[in-house]
């Protein structure tokens, strides 16, 4: 029953190499797509990830148009701060991909204006807050989904 945790165009990697961790823990893919906003060798995603990194299930996407294309008739989710529904609301499935966009900005427009349907966000209750950080964003939809699927 993996899920799959998709990042496009992550920028930060402390967040990518929690996010390697937090996947091998559930037991999830992790798939990045490029361009990234630092080195995959980067000593900060490797102390993130600590001595994980060489267990993980990780694909690698030279791009946004190639992840669909290899990837395009999978089940989807994507999470934006833009989304209607809720994560709970989320129909999971085994071997769903669950759609996180870059640390700065979020998913593409496009995609959002594209994906409506598929769109979901983790509620947030404060007025204060824009949005979570993407790795603690990735624990609570991995989780959630993991909770609906056993």
């Amino acid at each position: 029953m993996p899920l799959n945790i998709v990042l496009f165009e992550p920028e930060i990697p402390n967040n990518t190499g929690n996010i390697g961790r937090l996947s091998l823990a559930s037991g999830s893919n992790l798939h990045l797509v490029k361009p990234f906003g630092f080195e995959i060798d980067d000593k900060r995603l490797k102390r993130a990830g600590l001595d994980y990194w060489q267990h993980l299930n990780v694909t690698y996407y030279d791009s946004i148009t190639d992840f669909f294309k290899i990837n395009e008739n999978k089940k989807m989710a994507f999470l934006s701060s833009h989304g209607e529904k809720n994560h709970w609301d989320i129909n999971f499935e085994d071997d769903m991909f669950l759609i996180f966009g870059k640390e700065s900005v979020g998913l593409p427009k496009e995609l959002i204006e594209n994906h409506k349907e598929d769109l979901f966000k983790i509620p947030l209750f404060s007025e204060h807050v824009r949005s979570l950080n993407l790795a603690n964003a990735v624990g609570i939809v991995v989780y959630e989904g993991l909770k609906k699927l056993s």
